[in-house]
């Protein structure tokens, strides 16, 4: 994937910031390292993207120090993707873009996918940025994901259609 570097033509931090995480693929492989999924294989079945795709985004991710890969296997030497610190800082704009699309691209009806109960405090965090029930700031690592029955099939659909993939 050829990444077009528009940002020292710019002072605009969204513009900049579009850069690197400007297309669907490379937040939906954020997505995957944000529930833990480090494995190329997982990545790319939940993404639904082609290995180029998925390989081209992680290249990128990598480059832009977001994202740092680390050998789990030798003989053939295979990686983990593993989040950086700028990397996890994009956190707060994945649980954004879920706010937005669980208020405004549902169908009536329609509830959460994932529900997230705060540590802090023990109660459903709500959509965020604040938590519904203390106001603290919501924080990867003191929030509980619990995914619905239905996502976790979704997900688990996606994976068994990708390993009988010939």
């Amino acid at each position: 994937m050829a990444v077009k570097k528009i940002s020292p033509q710019t002072l605009c931090p969204i513009a900049r910031a579009e850069d690197v995480v400007g297309d669907r693929w490379t937040v939906l492989v954020l997505r995957e390292l944000f529930m833990r999924n480090h494995r190329y294989d997982e990545i790319q079945a939940q993404t639904g993207g082609t290995p180029q795709m998925v390989a081209a985004r992680l290249k990128s991710l990598e480059a832009d120090g977001m994202v740092e890969r680390r050998a789990y296997q030798e003989r053939p030497t295979r990686y983990e993707y593993h989040l950086t610190a700028k990397g996890e800082a994009f956190y707060s704009v994945v649980l954004a873009l879920r706010a937005w699309g669980e208020t405004w691209c549902k169908e009536e009806g329609e509830g959460l996918a994932v529900s997230y109960t705060h540590r802090t405090c023990g109660h459903q965090a709500g959509l965020g940025p604040l938590c519904d029930h203390c106001g603290e700031v919501l924080r990867r690592e003191a929030l509980i994901s619990e995914p619905t029955e239905a996502y976790v099939e979704e997900r688990t659909a996606r994976r068994e259609a990708f390993k009988s993939k010939p």
